[in-house]
């Protein structure tokens, strides 16, 4: 009985914590450049030809001199019409260079290793990643870059799911609840981690961390070579803005949303400590919760709970609006069934003796 309640104390306090912190510690950036520098595009794509033109029509429709673009495309063994569908896009425009990826580069794999083959391809000091299934939005690149001051080396932008079904739209709510989370530690500069499909890094940056194929092979490439880099002192920057929100595709099925999951289930192991307490504290709520039922009142853990539903649906809220997105009052109420059911689901799963399939390959 003690226990739980000093949890209930301990979650609602570091609730509210945050929830002042996304609203009052909001940091803004402006793109600053007299100039527009010459940027690197890399993308590694395999098995994607029903998702790489959306990608590459969203690439055409920046906001930024064609002329200082430079696209690179890695093709991963592809056994699809990947590469045929890159090929007639590409014809006509010489500021893309689509390759195949056929050899690995010292420990890297997958798609680390076409990323450290584009690398060394790539002739500018800007590194912009993103995936073959994503859709960036015009201003991406001039946004992304005004978060770059000198000390900085790697800037990432935010992503969710775009779709219209039911399951998309909860996925959606997902991303956007869960890297709010993390932008709040973010903006108090306390590093979290990046995402590889909206990543920035300076080339000193990543060349001083020998790049990907100096790095240890993990499904989660993207926060290993974060964590490198910031180990050879340089800084970062999360930006939570529309003008770096990325769409990707939804999981089309159930079980590929599992082996997803799973795979950053993996890479949150190498979260920092302050960065597990705050998802530890999360995942124990129902666990905390229902055995506390037999100590009160229904009235008292009904309390609870809709105190918890409101101060979940006020993040969220705040973090759709600051993104120009918006859900129905219902689908806050569908989410927390939702987190409920896929958090149980995915923890059972992630210990499951099955290995995370990934592009076809498995891990």
């Amino acid at each position: 009985m003690i226990v739980s309640v000093a949890y209930f104390i301990l979650y609602f306090s570091l609730f509210l914590i945050l929830l002042a912190l996304l609203v009052f510690n909001r940091k803004r950036y402006t793109f600053k450049h007299t100039q527009h520098p010459r940027v690197s595009i890399l993308i590694a794509a395999r098995n994607e030809e029903h998702t790489i033109l959306r990608c590459l029509h969203a690439l055409e429709a920046l906001d930024y001199p064609k002329g200082k673009l430079e696209v690179l495309i890695g093709d991963d063994a592809s056994t699809d019409n990947t590469r045929a569908v890159i090929d007639r896009f590409i014809q006509d425009k010489p500021h893309y260079t689509c390759i195949t990826v056929t050899h690995t580069l010292g420990k890297a794999k997958g798609k680390a290793n076409v990323l450290a083959h584009l690398a060394k391809l790539a002739t500018t000091e800007y590194f912009f990643y993103t995936d073959a299934d994503i859709a960036v939005p015009p201003e991406w690149v001039k946004a992304m870059l005004a978060a770059l001051t000198e000390e900085v080396g790697v800037v990432t932008g935010i992503t969710t799911i775009a779709g219209d079904s039911f399951f998309a739209r909860l996925q959606a709510m997902d991303w956007l609840y869960v890297l709010g989370l993390m932008q709040v530690v973010s903006d108090l500069r306390l590093p979290v981690t990046a995402m590889g499909n909206n990543m920035l890094l300076r080339r000193r940056a990543y060349e001083q961390v020998g790049g990907f194929e100096s790095i240890d092979f993990t499904i989660t490439e993207d926060i290993a070579i974060f964590n490198q880099v910031l180990r050879r002192g340089w800084r970062f920057r999360n930006i939570y803005d529309r003008q770096v929100l990325a769409l990707s595709t939804p999981a089309a099925t159930f079980k590929l949303f599992l082996h997803q999951r799973k795979r950053w289930m993996r890479g949150s192991m190498h979260l920092p400590f302050y960065m597990a307490v705050v998802f530890v504290l999360h995942s124990a709520y129902y666990p905390v919760l229902l055995p506390f039922f037999a100590y009160t009142s229904v009235g008292v853990m009904l309390s609870i709970f809709a105190f918890k539903l409101l101060l979940q649906s006020l993040y969220l809220h705040v973090c759709l609006r600051r993104l120009g997105r918006s859900v129905r009052w219902y689908m806050y109420l569908f989410f927390e069934l939702y987190l409920v059911v896929s958090s149980v689901i995915l923890i059972v799963y992630f210990f499951l003796p099955v290995k995370t399939v990934w592009k076809g390959r498995k891990y």
